[in-house]
C-alpha cells in the first residue's frame, strides 16, 4: 500500500521530469523558430544551463540513500556531470555576460576533457558486482595511474599549442583527436559494463551508453558544421546535445538499483588482470611518447622540448605509483602465502582427525558387538548369584557371595556403558529433572548398597531446574557412578554415601561423595573404572555437560556432573521422564 509520503514524491518526480521535457520543448522551439540572434545564443546557454542543473541534481538523492561503494559510485557520477555544467557555465559567462566569443586558445578547455574522469572512476568500481576478489587498494591505485596518464596525454599533445607555441588550428585539431579518444574509451567501458550486468544496472549502464552515445554523436556534427562556418549556438545542430543533456535527468531519477547485482565469478580475476594489463601499458606508452617527442621534427623545438620535459616528469610520477603498488601487491602475496600455509596446515590436521575418528568408529562398533554377547552371560551369572544369595550360606560364605553379585551388577553397568558409548546416532533428548533421576538410580540401586551395608544420604534442591538430555542415558550416568562410589567404599572400608543436587550460575550438578575414608589414596585406578568413566564422560558431553572427579584431603571422593540448565518457556513441553512410580514415591 502506498504511503501519502510516497505518493507526493512520486508527483514530485513528475513535475521535475515535466519541467525538463518543456526545457527541451522550448530549446527545439527556439533552434526552428528564432533567428540567428544574441536572444537565440541566450536561450541556447540558459537551457543547456537549466539541464546540466537538473542533471546533477538528479543523481545526488541516489548518493545520499546509498552507502560504501554505491555512494561513492554516484558521487563520482554526480562530479562528472558536475564538471560540465561548470564548463557550461564558464561558456555562458562569456556568451550572456561578457558578450564576447570563448577564446580559442581556453584554459577552461581541460575541465570538459576531465568531465570523463570521474565517469570512468564509477566504471571501474564496477558497483553491479558484489564483491570483487581484486584487492580494493591496487585498483584504486590502477585508477589514480590511470587518470593521471589522461591527464598526460592531454598535457602533451593539446597543451603545447596553447602555452609553448600558440597555435589555434594545431590546439583544435589535438583537442579534438583526445577529446574523441576519451570518449570511445568511455563507450567502450560502458559497453563492457552491459555485457557483464543484469537487470536495473543494465538498464542504467545502456541508458548511460545511450546518452553518452548520442552527446558524441552530437558534438561530432557540430564540429563539422563548424568546420564549414555553419555552426552557430542554438542552431539544430546543438539538438543532439541538449537531447542528451535533457537525459541525465531521466536517468538519474528512475534509476532504482542501490545495491549490487547478482555476481559473475568469472568476470573477477579477468577484470583485475586488464586493469593491471591497462595500468602497464600506460606506464610503457611513455618511452614511446618520449621517443616521437624527439623523431617529430616538424613541429617547433620549444614543444618537442617541453613534450620530451612533460615525459621524464610524468614517467618520475607513475613511476613512484608503481613501486606504491608493487608493495602493496607484495603485501598482498605474502598474506595470501601465508593463509595458503595456515589453510594446508588446517587440512593436514583435519585429515589426521578424520582417519582418527574413522579408527574410533571401527573401535566402537567392536566393542558395541562384543557389548552384546556379553549380556547374556552376564545376566545368566546375575541370575546364579542371587539364587546362591537365597541358599543359606555360613556367615564365612555370605559376604563373598554378596561381593560376587556386586561385581557382576558392575560388569552389566559397564556393558551398558560401552554400548551407549558405541552407539552413533543421537538420541531426541527433551526436560529432565535430575532430582528424580536421582531418586530412581538410587531405587535400583538399592539392592547393592544395601547389601554392603552402605548408609545412603540424599540431599535434594527442590528448586533445581530441569535439563535437556535423554532419560536413559542420564539414569545410566547415574547409576554408574553409584556403582563406582560404592567400589570405592568396599575398597576402603567406608559406609556413608551422600548424593545431592544444587544449581549455581546456570548449571545443574548432581554431586555423589563418600565420607572420609581410612585411606587417603581413594582414586579408582584400575582399567575399568576408568573406562566406565571415559563412557559416562562421553554421554555428557554429548549433553554440553562434564564430569568432575575429586578427592579431598580427608579421603573422600566427590564426582561430580555438571549439565546446562534448560532456558524457561512458557509451555511445558513433554518431558522423557524415569518410570512413574519412583515420581510418585521420593526416597527419602
Amino acid at each position: 500500500m502506498r504511503t501519502r509520503g510516497s505518493v507526493l514524491v512520486g508527483k514530485g518526480l513528475k513535475l521535475w521530469l515535466a519541467a525538463v521535457a518543456l526545457v527541451l520543448a522550448t530549446a527545439i522551439v527556439s533552434a526552428l523558430f528564432l533567428p540567428r540572434s544574441f536572444g537565440l545564443t541566450a536561450a541556447s546557454d540558459i537551457v543547456q544551463c537549466l539541464l546540466l542543473i537538473s542533471g546533477t541534481a538528479a543523481f545526488i538523492p541516489a548518493a545520499i540513500r546509498s552507502h560504501g561503494r554505491l555512494r561513492l559510485f554516484w558521487s563520482l557520477v554526480a562530479a562528472g556531470v558536475g564538471l560540465w555544467l561548470g564548463y557550461q557555465l564558464f561558456w555562458t559567462y562569456y556568451e550572456l555576460v561578457l558578450r564576447r566569443d570563448v577564446p580559442d586558445l581556453c584554459a577552461w578547455d581541460i575541465v570538459l576533457f576531465l568531465h570523463f574522469v570521474p565517469l570512468m572512476a564509477a566504471l571501474a568500481l564496477r558497483p553491479h558486482v558484489p564483491r570483487d576478489e581484486y584487492a580494493a587498494r591496487l585498483g584504486r591505485l590502477d585508477f589514480a595511474l590511470l587518470a593521471v596518464w589522461w591527464c598526460y596525454l592531454y598535457v602533451l599533445i593539446v597543451m603545447p599549442w596553447q602555452y609553448a607555441v600558440p597555435k589555434i588550428s594545431a590546439y583544435n585539431r589535438n583537442l579534438n583527436g583526445v577529446y574523441n579518444a576519451e570518449k570511445i574509451a568511455l563507450l567502450g567501458a560502458l559497453l563492457i559494463c552491459c555485457a557483464t550486468s543484469k537487470g536495473g544496472w543494465r538498464k542504467f549502464y545502456t541508458s548511460l551508453f545511450a546518452m553518452n552515445f548520442c552527446y558524441s554523436f552530437g558534438s561530432t556534427v557540430a564540429n563539422l558544421a563548424l568546420a564549414r562556418n555553419a555552426y552557430y549556438s542554438g542552431s539544430l545542430y546543438d539538438m543532439p546535445m541538449i537531447a542528451a543533456m535533457a537525459s541525465l535527468t531521466w536517468i538519474g531519477l528512475r534509476t532504482r538499483v542501490d545495491r549490487p547485482g547478482a555476481e559473475i565469478p568469472h568476470a573477477f580475476t579477468a577484470y583485475g588482470v586488464w586493469i593491471a594489463r591497462c595500468s602497464m601499458i600506460a606506464v610503457f606508452s611513455l618511452p614511446v611518447f618520449a621517443a616521437w617527442s624527439i623523431a617529430d621534427v616538424q613541429v617547433p623545438g620549444p614543444i618537442r622540448t617541453f613534450r620530451l620535459v612533460l615525459t621524464l616528469l610524468a614517467a618520475f610520477c607513475l613511476g613512484i605509483m608503481v613501486f606504491v603498488r608493487q608493495q602493496l601487491l607484495d603485501r598482498e602475496l605474502v598474506r595470501l602465502l601465508n593463509q595458503s600455509r595456515t589453510a594446508f596446515d588446517n587440512l593436514k590436521r583435519l585429515q589426521a582427525q578424520i582417519l582418527q575418528s574413522e579408527k574410533l568408529a571401527s573401535i566402537g562398533q567392536l566393542v558395541g558387538g562384543a557389548a552384546h554377547e556379553l549380556n547374556n552371560p552376564i545376566t545368566a551369572m546375575l541370575g546364579y548369584s542371587d539364587l546362591l544369595l537365597n541358599t543359606p550360606l555360613t556367615p564365612d560364605q555370605r559376604p563373598s557371595a554378596e561381593k560376587i553379585g556386586l561385581y557382576v551388577r558392575r560388569t552389566r553397568s559397564l556393558v551398558a556403558s560401552l554400548i551407549s558409548f558405541a552407539r552413533q546416532t543421537p538420541l531426541p533428548k527433551s526436560l529432565v529433572d535430575l532430582n528424580t533421576l536421582a531418586r530412581t538410580a538410587i531405587k535400583l540401586a538399592q539392592p547393592q548398597w544395601e547389601g554392603l551395608r552402605v548408609e545412603m544420604r540424599p540431599n535434594f534442591d527442590p528448586e533445581l531446574p530441569k535439563v535437556i538430555g535423554d532419560s536413559n542415558q542420564l539414569l545410566q550416568v547415574c547409576l554408574q557412578l553409584l556403582a563406582n562410589c560404592l567400589h570405592v567404599l568396599t575398597e576402603r572400608g567406608g559406609r556413608i554415601l551422600t548424593i545431592s543436587t544444587h544449581a549455581h550460575a546456570g548449571i545443574c550438578v548432581l554431586q555423589i561423595a563418600t565420607e572420609k575414608l581410612p585411606s587417603t589414596d581413594t582414586a579408582p585406578r584400575d582399567a575399568e573404572n576408568n573406562l566406565a568413566l571415559s563412557a559416562c564422560q562421553g554421554i555428557l558431553q554429548e549433553h554440553r555437560g562434564q564430569l568432575c572427579r575429586e578427592s579431598s584431603a580427608d579421603g573422600s571422593v566427590h564426582l561430580r556432573v555438571e549439565l546446562p540448565a534448560a532456558d524457561p518457556v512458557p509451555a511445558k513441553p513433554k518431558e522423557a521422564t524415569v518410570p512413574v512410580m519412583w515420581q510418585s514415591r521420593p526416597y527419602a
